[in-house]
């Protein structure tokens, strides 16, 4: 019986966290932590899935999904629907097992590392009238889990997740991209325990970020937020009410950080020093304007930098989930032990991965 396993890493944000719903770059990497899946034909017209990590069965027809099936709230049946449209067609049944070493609602994109290994799965069963690139992978999963399920995210997980490595990602149109062929040594998650809101953080900060840019273009009508420089900030603040302030300097002063971090990447020779500052200021912004950290988070990072680390942040959407650190070389065990001390249910060194991929026997 013919068998396929599908791999798809986890990611963390380095710098850009929501600014990918604003269209702006970000800077992400995949981590060596993992979704497997598994997947056995059979004589059926069903897949069997199942999720013995989280204790979890589904039976899902081959022929289930047509272009009007409400999707909303299943990764599954939206990919399908997705691939549809690139006569991806399931014509046989399997039985699919998913593992993963990716912590669940902890901020490292467990639940879309799934949705491209499924996509990635379909694909390789079934294919389609597109070539198979790492980048359609990552267009799909993005189509599937954000446009047909109208969430409030971006693209940085799909794509970072697909493409692998580093990445300097530009999430608007263009989706113009540069692999940063780089490792970060030291590289540390640390996990609070605590599951992010990231359904409505994202709708709150999303909707309030964009509405203070359109309110800007009201009085600006030719304003670019790639533009701006930090000294104009204040000038266009006045257009804003008090409340609408804090998301627009935020997404000012976010993007600048994130093309200096870009200048730092493509240096011959990184200098961890100065990403770890940069990642550290970027964690202030989040901190102090958008208020997306929460005290066990905030005791956490300040425990990572009195130990040793370079710099530290909050991963993801916030308020809760898991932070990420830079540490210094020598003080690795240091700043692990420190963070655990601080609270963090877990805390551990990763590798930057080279993306999804389907593995061979």
């Amino acid at each position: 019986m013919k068998e396929i396993r599908s791999l798809a890493p986890g990611r963390t944000c380095l710098f850009g966290d929501h600014q990918d719903y604003l269209g702006l770059p970000v800077i992400a990497c995949a981590i060596d932590k993992s979704i497997k899946l598994v997947a056995v034909e059979n004589d059926s017209e069903w897949f069997n899935i199942s999720k013995p990590d989280i204790g979890e069965q589904r039976m899902i027809q081959i022929d289930t999904v047509n272009e009007n099936t409400d999707v909303i709230g299943d990764h599954f049946l939206a990919v399908l629907k997705v691939l549809q449209k690139y006569n991806c067609i399931p014509n046989k049944g399997f039985d699919i097992t998913i593992t993963g070493t990716i912590p669940i609602n902890a901020g490292l994109s467990s639940s879309s590392a799934v949705v491209v290994a499924w996509t990635q799965f379909l694909l390789e069963a079934f294919g389609c009238t597109q070539k198979v690139t790492q980048e359609f992978i990552a267009q799909i999963a993005y189509e599937a889990e954000v446009v047909e399920q109208k969430s409030s995210g971006g693209k940085m997980d799909q794509y970072s997740i697909s493409l692998g490595n580093i990445i300097y990602l530009e999430t608007d149109e263009s989706l113009a991209y540069q692999t940063i062929p780089k490792k970060l040594p030291g590289l540390i998650i640390g996990e609070s325990g605590i599951p992010k809101d990231t359904l409505g953080t994202l709708k709150e900060l999303k909707t309030n970020a964009i509405l203070s840019i359109e309110k800007v273009k009201e009085f600006e009508g030719n304003f670019d937020i790639r533009k701006v420089k930090k000294n104009d900030i204040e000038t266009y603040e006045n257009y804003l009410i008090p409340e609408l302030q804090p998301y627009f300097r935020a997404a000012i002063l976010n993007y600048l950080i994130t093309k200096e971090a870009l200048i730092e990447f493509q240096k011959e020779v990184l200098d961890y020093k100065k990403i770890g500052d940069l990642m550290y200021q970027h964690h202030e912004i989040l901190r102090d304007l958008l208020h997306i950290t929460v005290p066990r988070i905030d005791n956490m990072i300040d425990a990572a930098m009195n130990a040793g680390a370079l710099g530290t942040k909050i991963v993801g959407s916030g308020k809760g989930g898991s932070i990420v650190a830079i540490a210094a070389e020598g003080k690795e065990q240091a700043v692990i032990d420190s963070i655990k001390h601080a609270g963090a249910v877990d805390a551990y060194l990763v590798s930057i991965d080279t993306g999804a991929s389907i593995e061979y026997n």
